[in-house]
Parts: structure tokens; C-alpha cells; sequence
């Protein structure tokens, strides 16, 4: 009996659950509409655009609370898109932190009330050195609206918290909003993949955008090649030496003609028996593959799955043999 009491008071909290679940996503995305419907009449988000597109310097993003967190999400936001920005808290700022601030920056200060007393202590000292101001608060008749040169309604009309105490819509329409004013900056800086990449090096994105084939290609003694005369068994001995199940075959001036793989070797088993006076030249694969080294490795990934490869010379301007990619290679550098 206790146990079947025991899991309708579970399944009476599962469905309390998601009913709050499925409301505080209703409500948040209600008030998010509400800030888009009100833009339709508004060019507040234009202007601080503008504003802070002539900006020279970084744009300082500052909050305290809830408001503070949001305010470190739209700074780096801002900074991985092509405008230099940082986080600065109010509180510190009161005790010198503020230095790190010049008139050519832009100021960006975020409190729902308007009136948080940290950001209000500051920010006479920021209009004084003609910092231009934008001010992010869900109160238009507020002291920081009226100081501000711009400022954005992120009013909603309730909190998703039932009691309707913890931030939560307004810090949701606060983020989005700083989404829309990064992504507003972004195309209007003309900022490419290439330059998400370079402030990314490290993610998948950089890796892809920004590693070359010479980055990852084996070079030097690694790469195997034998000459147009060579007998097949010593282009088996290079093959095994070089450890890429495939061997370059290469003119005199080392430009490649052709390559023999151990694909090759397995098909070629099944009608010859003996390999010792067969040349290579007369059983390779003419007109290999092959990628120029300055190429980015996403080109050689690309090439080597339309032809179904696991292998490709790398070449220079004039054609000539410089190095060899296998796909464990572009695999290691997590290129694929």
C-alpha cells in the first residue's frame, strides 16, 4: 500500500514538473515576442548599434547580481564576433577597477531596476571622461535610463518564478537582446567564418578553418617515393618502411606520376605470382591524387571522400612531390 502511495506522489511530482517546466518556457518566450514586437516601433537597438560601431576602443559590458552574469555572456559574446569587449564588475570598479576604462571606450551597464546602487556609484565617472553610455534595464522612467545615450526595454510583464522574485524572463530577454546586438555588429563589420576562427583556435570550427595541409602532412624521409625505374619490389619495401600503405612514384625532378597503394598489392596477388622483374611504372595507378600544401586540410578531407581514398601527395606550386597525408593524420589533428 505504502509503496503504490509512494509512486502516485512521484507521479503527481513528475506532472507538477513539467507543468512548471513547460510554463516558465511559455513565459519566457512570451516575453522574448514582447521585446520583438515592441523593436518594431523602437530603433533603440539601431542607434546603440551605431553607437557602437564608431566606438574606438572595447565595449565594457558591467552588471551586478543576476544582471552581472548575463553582462559576462554578452562580453564575451561581443569579443568572439568581431568587437573587442570585457567585463567589468561595478563593485570593483568603485575600487579601481575603473582605470581600465577610457573615453574611447563604449559602457554598457545592465540592472533591471535601473537603480542597483554599484552601477550607479560608477557611471557619473563614465559619462564625466564621455564614455558613451547604453543602459539595459526593464525600467524606461528609471535613473540609469535617463543618464543613459541609448537605452534598451527589457521590461517583462512577469517573472517565470512563481512568486515572480527570481530573475528569470527579464535576464532571458536581457541575454537575447545582447544576441541581437552582437549578431547586428557582426553583419554590419562584415565578420566571416575565417575571423570566428582566429578568435577560436581552439574549437572544431578553428581547427577547420585555420590548419593547412603542410600543418599535418608528413614531410622529409616520412614521405615514400620511389623512381619511375623502380622494381615493385622495392616500392613494396618503401611502402612497408613508410608505414602509409602507399608509395609515391615520382620523375626525375620528383614530381609525381603515379602511386601504388596496398590495395593494389591485394588486387594484384589474385593474377601475378611472381614480382620480382615486374616494374612499378607498369602498375600503378597513373595521375595521383594530390593537394597543394599551403590548401586548407579541409580541402584534402573533402577530395579524399569524393574518391573514396585514405591517402594523397601533397605537392608544391611547381608540382613537385613535398609530402604524403593519410586520413589518420587529419584525424589526429581533429580536422574530421
Amino acid at each position: 500500500m505504502l509503496k503504490a502511495f509512494d509512486e502516485n506522489l512521484a507521479q503527481r511530482s513528475t506532472q507538477r514538473s513539467m507543468q512548471l517546466a513547460r510554463e516558465t518556457l511559455a513565459i519566457e518566450a512570451d516575453a522574448i515576442r514582447a521585446v520583438y514586437d515592441r523593436l518594431a516601433v523602437d530603433d533603440s537597438v539601431g542607434r546603440a548599434v551605431n553607437l557602437l560601431l564608431a566606438c574606438s576602443g572595447r565595449v565594457v559590458v558591467s552588471g551586478i547580481g543576476k544582471s552581472g552574469h548575463i553582462a559576462r555572456k554578452i562580453a564575451a559574446t561581443l569579443a568572439s564576433t568581431g568587437t573587442p569587449a570585457m567585463f567589468v564588475h561595478p563593485a570593483e570598479a568603485a575600487h579601481g577597477d575603473l582605470g581600465m576604462v577610457t573615453p574611447q571606450d563604449a559602457f554598457i551597464a545592465i540592472s533591471y531596476s535601473g537603480e542597483s546602487a554599484e552601477l550607479m556609484a560608477i557611471l557619473p565617472i563614465v559619462k564625466r571622461m564621455g564614455a558613451p553610455l547604453i543602459a539595459m534595464t526593464g525600467k524606461p522612467a528609471s535613473s540609469l535610463a535617463a543618464m543613459a545615450d541609448v537605452h534598451l526595454d527589457v521590461s517583462v510583464a512577469k517573472e517565470a518564478c512563481p512568486m515572480n522574485l527570481a530573475p528569470t524572463a527579464s535576464t532571458t530577454v536581457t541575454l537575447a537582446l545582447g544576441d541581437a546586438l552582437a549578431v547586428a555588429l557582426l553583419d554590419a563589420r562584415g565578420f566571416k567564418e575565417e575571423d570566428f576562427a582566429r578568435s577560436h583556435p581552439g574549437g572544431a570550427l578553428g581547427r577547420r578553418l585555420l590548419t593547412h595541409v603542410h600543418d599535418v602532412m608528413r614531410s622529409g624521409d616520412a614521405v615514400p617515393a620511389v623512381g619511375e625505374n623502380a622494381t615493385l619490389p622495392q616500392a613494396l619495401l618503401e611502402i612497408t618502411q613508410k608505414g602509409m600503405g602507399m608509395t609515391a612514384i615520382v620523375d626525375a625532378d620528383r614530381r609525381p606520376i603515379g602511386v601504388f597503394t596496398d590495395g593494389d598489392l591485394r588486387r594484384l596477388i589474385e593474377r601475378v605470382q611472381d614480382f620480382t622483374q615486374i616494374m612499378i611504372r607498369d602498375v600503378m595507378h597513373f595521375d595521383p591524387r594530390r593537394v597543394r600544401a599551403e590548401q586548407l586540410a579541409v580541402d584534402a578531407v573533402a577530395i579524399m571522400e569524393e574518391n573514396r581514398i585514405n591517402q594523397m601527395l601533397v605537392v608544391d606550386a611547381d608540382d613537385r612531390l613535398v609530402g604524403a597525408l593519410h586520413i589518420h593524420d587529419l584525424t589526429r589533428a581533429k580536422v574530421i
